[in-house]
C-alpha cells in the first residue's frame, strides 16, 4: 500500500471520528439540558405544592398570590421572610393592605414554621427524623418544646415512641444546653445550616452553562481515548488508568452480570441448591473476580439469614467470571437473594424465589389439639384433625380433590379383650386450614385403643384412647363436669396397691372433684377413712388392663409418679375415667401441647387477677441492701398490691423507670435469692454448672421467709408474663429437676441425681444399678458427715431401715428412698415455705399442667445461645469420615435451630435449659460431642458428663429428623397407658 492512500485511508478515518464525536457532544448537551431543567421545574413545583398545603392549614389561602409574588417559593423561604415586619411593607406588594391582626397572624405563623423546620433539621442531625409526627400529636414543635420534655416525664410519649426510639430521643436530647440563651444559639445555628442547605432554583443560564461544561468533560474524555489508543497499543498500559478504563468499560459493571439458577421455581425444601453468578465488564467481557471485589450474597427469609457458601472462579480458565453458591433449604416460602458488589446489586437482584413444602412425615404429622385420651358417644360421629407437616415442619398442602385413605389408615383394639375392631370412619379434606378430617363412629360401649398410621408408620401423636360411652352414661358426665357442688363418687374394689396385691379386696368409694380424684373407705360403713387422694393433672394417668377373669373385667390402674399406684376394679371404671378425663381437659385448655398449656395458662393467671388493676405502685430500694430492703418494703403487701406494676427507684440515683430499672430489679433480686453464692440455694456439683437446689444448711440468719419471698417473686414473673410481651418477666435461675418436681407435686425418684448431683450418680446410684449389691452389706440408711469428715448420725431412709438388706430385688426401692431423703425430705420446709409464696399468686392447679421440663421454660424461658460461643467451647471425640462428615451435619443443623430448639438440646445434654452465666465456657464438663458406634439410631446423651453421641446416617435429612425428635421424645401427655 502507498504512503499517498494510507494517509488518505487516516484522513477518512478522522473525519468520521470527528463527526462522531459533534454526534455525540450534541447529544450530550441537549440530554443533559433537558434532565437539569426538568429536575429544576419538577423541584420548584414540589415546593410550591408545599407552600400551599401550608397557607391552606394557617388560614392564609385567600392572600397566596400576595405571598407567591413576595418570593416566598418555598417553606424555607416563608419561614425566612414572613418573621420579618419588611415583608408586609414592600409598596409595591398586595401584603402592606392587609388588616393588622391579619399580618401579625403571618408573622407569628412564619415563626412557628422556622421553628418547625430547626426542629426538623436537629431531628435529621441526631438520626431521628422519623420521629418528628409523633413528636408533633404531643404538642411538641419546637427545641423549645422539646427541652420541656428532658425530664421525660410524658409516659404515653414514651409508650408511644417505643423502647428503642425513646432511648435514642433521651440521648439526642441529652445533648441540649439546659440555659434559654445557649438554646437560642443552637437555634439560630441550626437555622443557618438550613439556610446554606435551602437549593435556589436554577436559572436558564445555570443549566446552560451546566449542560455545556458536561458536554467539554465528555469530549475530552473521548479525545483522551482515541490518543490513547493512538499512542499505546500495549492494553495492559491502557488497563492501570483509571479515568480511562472508566471510559473504555474495562471495569466490572453490575448491570452486566448475570444469574443462572440451577433449579425450577417453585423448588421442594429439603435440598441443596445452587446457583452461579456470571461477571461481566461494561465493554462486554468477561471479568476475572476475585475477594478483593467486595463480592456479596445474602439469602433471607423474613428476618432470618440463610447461610451459604460461595466458591469462586473454577477449575477451568474458562470460569474465571463464575461464581458458585450453594445453600439448603429448610423452611417453606418466600426467599430474597441479594447479589451485590459493594452496595449496588446486580442486573435483577434482589431475587424472590418460592419454595414448597415437601411429602408429610410421619413423625411430624400430628392431631391439632392432641389429647391422648378421647370420650365419645356410642352411635354418634366425632372429629379429629389433622396437621400434615413436612420433616422439616413446614405445613403441608391439603387438596381439596385428595383421597386421604390412599395414605392413611386406622387401626383400633378394644382393651379389655385385645381384638381388632372395624368402625366405621370417613375422612375430610379442608383446604383452607391445611388439615385432614378424621370422623370416627363407634357403635360399642367401651374402652378402645386407636393408632393412626400415614403411609404404615404411626403418626407422631397417632396414639390414643377412645372411651365410648353409651348415652345415658355421656349425658351423666356431662352433668357432673357442669356440677357447681362437686360430690361425684363411684364404688369400687381395691385389689392391689403399689404393685402388692391384697390378700382380700376392699370396698372402697371413688370421689372426683376439678382438682382431685379420692378414694375413700368407711369404717364401720359410716366412719369415712382417706386413704388416697390423685391430684387431677397430666401426671396422673390411667392404666386399663385386659380382664383376668369375669369378675375383674373391668380394672383400672392410677398412678400419678408420686404416690403408690392402686388398682380398682369397678363397674363405672368408663364413667370415672371420662369424668376424669373431661375435668383434666377443662383444667389444661382442651390440649397437651406445651403452647396450647401455656397459652392456656396466661389465659387463666389473667383471669384469675382481672379483678386487680396493673397500676402503678412506687418501690423504694437501696441497691447496697437490695434483697432486705425488697423484703421490708414488701412485707405488708397485698394480693392487689403484688399484682401492680412496680416502678422501682434506686435510692440515691436519678434513674427514672421506664421499664428498665423494673427489669434490672428482678435480675438482681434472682440473683441474690437464687446464685447459691448467696447460700439460700445450693449446688451438689461444686462448680457453676451445678443446678440449684434448696439449701438445708444455710445459715442462721436465712429464714423460711426468704423461700416464701422468693416464691412470690416468682410468681410475680409469671403474672408478669401473662399480660403479655411488654411485661414478660424471666426468672434468672437454674433449678434443679427435683426442685422443679417437687413444685407441681411429682414424687422425687433416683434419676433425678443423674442431673442434680452427677458426681454421686457416677460413684454411687449407677454402680449399685450396674452391678451386684449383695456383697455391698448395704441397709436402707444413710450417713451423715460434716466438713471434717466425721459421722454425725444414720438415718433410715424407711421404718425400720438399719434392719432391712438391700439386695437385688429390693435396689431400686433403696435408691427411690435415698432420694427421697436427700433431694426431699431435707428441704421440706423449704419448698412448702417457696410454695406458699409462689401460690399466693399461681394456684397450684395451674402449675400442675406442666412436667418439670416445661416448668422450666416457662419460668425461666429459653435464654440466648450463640453458635461461635458453642463453637469455640466444646470437646470432641472421633476422628474417622464418618463422623466429621456427621459433625459437620450436626453444625448446620444446630445454626438453623430456634432458641426453644436450643434449649432442648441443652436439656437433652446438660439436664438444664439455661448455660451458666460465662455460657458454653463455664460448662464442666464441656459440652462433649462423642462418635457412636452405630449406624441410623436416635442420638443419646449422658447429662452427667455432658456427652451427646451421634451416631452414622445416611443423609443430612436422615440425621436431622433423628435429632430432632431425639431432644424431643421425653414429653409425655396424660391419660391412660
Amino acid at each position: 500500500m502507498s504512503l499517498q492512500s494510507s494517509v488518505q485511508e487516516d484522513s477518512v478515518s478522522h473525519f468520521r471520528l470527528s463527526r462522531r464525536w459533534f454526534v455525540y457532544s450534541s447529544i450530550t448537551f441537549l440530554a443533559t439540558f433537558t434532565a437539569l431543567y426538568h429536575h429544576s421545574s419538577v423541584q420548584q413545583e414540589q415546593q410550591k405544592k408545599e407552600v400551599y398545603h401550608w397557607l391552606r392549614n394557617i388560614g392564609s389561602y385567600p392572600h397566596r398570590k400576595a405571598i407567591y409574588n413576595q418570593g416566598c417559593t418555598s417553606l424555607v423561604r416563608c419561614a425566612s421572610l414572613m418573621a420579618t415586619a419588611d415583608f408586609f411593607n414592600d409598596p409595591i406588594g398586595d401584603l402592606q393592605k392587609l388588616p393588622t391582626t391579619a399580618r401579625a397572624s403571618l408573622m407569628h405563623a412564619g415563626e412557628e414554621l422556622r421553628r418547625q423546620i430547626v426542629l426538623q433539621q436537629w431531628l435529621q442531625a441526631h438520626g431521628v427524623q422519623h420521629l418528628y409526627r409523633s413528636l408533633t400529636k404531643f404538642g411538641i414543635n419546637s427545641l423549645q418544646d422539646i427541652c420541656k420534655e428532658k425530664h421525660l416525664s410524658d409516659i404515653q410519649l414514651s409508650k408511644t415512641l417505643g423502647v428503642s426510639d425513646w432511648g435514642l430521643l433521651q440521648a439526642a436530647v441529652s445533648s441540649l444546653p439546659s440555659s434559654n440563651n445557649d438554646l437560642t444559639k443552637v437555634t439560630e445555628t441550626t437555622w443557618n445550616s438550613v439556610i446554606i442547605e435551602e437549593k435556589t432554583p436554577w436559572g436558564f443560564g445555570a443549566i446552560f452553562f451546566v449542560s455545556l461544561f458536561v458536554t467539554a468533560l465528555t469530549l475530552v474524555g473521548m479525545a483522551t481515548t482515541m490518543s490513547q489508543t493512538f499512542l499505546f497499543f500495549d492494553h495492559s498500559t491502557t488497563r492501570k488508568l483509571g479515568c480511562l478504563a472508566y471510559v473504555t468499560g474495562k471495569y466490572l459493571a453490575p448491570q452486566n452480570c448475570k444469574v443462572e439458577f440451577l433449579w425450577s421455581d417453585p423448588e421442594v425444601v429439603g435440598s441443596t441448591l445452587t446457583f452461579t453468578i456470571k461477571f461481566f465488564q461494561r465493554n462486554g467481557r468477561a471479568y476475572p473476580i476475585c475477594n478483593e471485589d467486595n463480592f456479596l450474597v445474602e439469602i433471607t427469609q423474613g428476618t432470618n439469614k440463610i447461610a451459604c457458601s460461595v466458591e469462586l472462579g473454577g477449575q477451568e480458565p474458562s470460569d474465571a467470571n463464575k461464581a458458585c453458591v450453594q445453600f439448603s433449604v429448610r423452611h417453606a416460602g418466600e426467599y430474597k437473594i441479594s447479589v451485590l458488589l459493594g452496595v449496588v446489586h446486580i442486573r435483577g437482584s434482589p431475587f424472590i424465589k418460592h419454595f414448597l413444602p415437601g411429602p408429610p412425615e410421619p413423625q411430624k404429622t400430628g392431631f391439632v389439639h392432641h389429647c391422648s385420651t378421647v370420650v365419645c358417644t356410642e352411635g354418634l360421629p366425632y372429629q379429629l384433625f389433622i396437621e400434615l407437616r413436612d420433616q422439616y415442619n413446614n405445613l403441608c398442602v391439603v387438596e381439596a380433590a385428595a383421597d386421604p385413605s390412599d395414605e392413611f389408615s386406622v387401626d383400633i383394639v378394644e382393651t379389655n379383650t385385645g381384638r381388632p375392631v372395624h368402625a366405621p370412619f370417613r375422612w375430610e379434606c379442608h383446604p383452607q386450614s391445611s388439615r385432614i378430617g378424621l370422623i370416627l363412629k363407634l357403635d360399642k360401649e367401651g374402652c378402645y385403643r386407636a393408632t393412626v398410621f400415614y403411609c404404615g408408620a404411626a403418626l407422631r401423636n397417632g396414639d390414643f384412647h377412645i372411651i365410648v360411652l353409651n348415652r345415658g352414661d355421656a349425658c351423666l358426665v356431662q352433668k357432673n363436669v357442669a356440677k357447681k357442688s362437686h360430690n361425684i363418687w363411684y364404688e369400687a374394689r381395691l385389689i392391689s396397691v403399689d404393685g402388692q396385691r391384697l390378700p382380700k379386696s376392699k370396698k372402697v368409694y371413688c370421689y372426683i372433684s376439678p382438682k382431685q380424684l379420692t378414694i375413700r373407705e368407711f369404717m364401720l360403713k359410716f366412719i369415712p377413712k382417706r386413704f388416697t387422694t390423685f391430684r387431677l393433672c397430666p401426671s396422673t394417668k390411667f392404666q386399663f388392663q385386659s380382664a383376668n377373669n369375669k369378675q375383674e373385667s373391668h380394672v383400672l390402674v392410677i398412678d400419678d409418679g408420686c404416690q403408690p399406684q392402686v388398682e380398682l376394679v369397678s363397674a363405672e371404671r368408663n364413667v370415672i375415667a371420662a369424668t376424669f378425663t373431661q375435668f383434666l381437659l377443662k383444667n389444661i385448655g382442651g390440649s397437651e401441647t406445651f403452647k396450647d398449656k401455656q397459652d392456656f395458662f396466661y389465659h387463666e393467671v389473667r383471669k384469675l387477677h382481672q379483678k386487680h388493676f396493673h397500676e402503678k405502685l412506687p418501690l423504694r430500694i437501696h441497691r447496697e441492701k437490695l434483697l432486705e430492703g425488697s423484703m421490708k418494703t414488701t412485707k405488708s403487701f397485698s394480693l392487689a398490691d403484688w399484682c401492680k406494676n412496680f416502678e422501682i427507684t434506686f435510692l440515691g440515683e436519678e434513674g427514672v423507670d421506664w421499664g428498665g430499672l423494673r427489669r434490672e430489679w428482678f435480675e438482681l433480686v434472682c440473683e441474690a435469692l437464687f446464685d447459691p453464692e448467696n447460700l439460700l440455694f445450693h449446688r451438689f456439683k461444686n462448680d457453676k454448672q451445678g443446678l440449684a437446689h434448696p439449701n438445708p444448711w444455710r445459715p442462721l440468719f436465712l429464714k423460711l421467709k426468704h423461700y416464701e419471698f422468693a416464691g412470690k417473686i416468682v410468681g410475680k414473673c409469671l403474672y408478669e408474663s401473662a399480660l403479655g410481651s411488654t411485661y414478660r418477666q424471666l426468672v434468672k435461675a437454674r433449678f434443679s429437676r427435683s426442685f422443679l418436681a417437687q413444685l407441681i407435686g411429682l414424687r422425687v425418684h433416683y434419676k433425678y441425681f443423674e442431673q442434680d448431683d452427677p458426681d454421686l450418680y457416677v460413684s454411687k446410684i449407677r454402680y449399685i444399678l450396674e452391678n451386684d449389691v449383695e456383697d455391698m452389706e448395704l441397709t436402707f440408711t444413710e450417713e451423715e458427715y460434716d466438713n471434717n469428715g466425721q459421722l454425725v448420725k444414720v438415718v433410715e431412709l424407711i421404718p425400720g431401715g438399719s434392719r432391712i438388706q438391700v439386695t437385688s430385688q429390693n435396689k431400686l426401692k433403696y435408691l427411690d428412698a435415698l432420694a427421697q431423703y436427700r433431694l426431699a425430705n431435707n428441704v421440706k420446709e423449704e419448698v412448702e415455705a417457696f410454695l406458699k409464696g409462689l401460690n399466693e399468686l399461681i394456684p397450684d392447679n395451674l402449675l400442675s399442667i406442666f412436667d418439670e421440663y416445661e416448668l422450666e421454660l416457662l419460668m425461666c424461658g429459653t435464654g440466648h445461645y450463640s453458635i461461635a460461643d458453642f463453637k469455640g467451647n466444646h470437646a470432641m471425640t472421633g476422628s474417622s469420615y464418618e463422623f466429621r462428615k456427621v459433625l459437620d451435619w450436626f453444625w448446620t443443623a444446630v445454626s438453623n435451630f430456634t432458641e426453644e430448639e436450643m434449649a432442648r438440646l441443652l436439656q437433652f445434654t446438660t439436664g438444664c435449659s439455661q448455660l451458666p452465666p460465662g455460657g458454653f465456657a463455664e460448662l464442666n464438663p464441656k459440652f462433649h460431642l462423642v462418635c457412636a458406634p452405630t449406624f441410623g439410631v436416635l442420638p443419646t446423651a449422658h447429662t452427667c458428663f455432658n456427652q451427646l453421641c451421634l451416631p452414622d446416617y445416611d443423609s443430612y435429612q436422615q440425621f436431622e429428623s433423628a435429632l430432632r425428635f431425639a431432644i424431643n421424645e421425653g414429653s409425655e401427655g396424660f391419660g391412660m397407658i
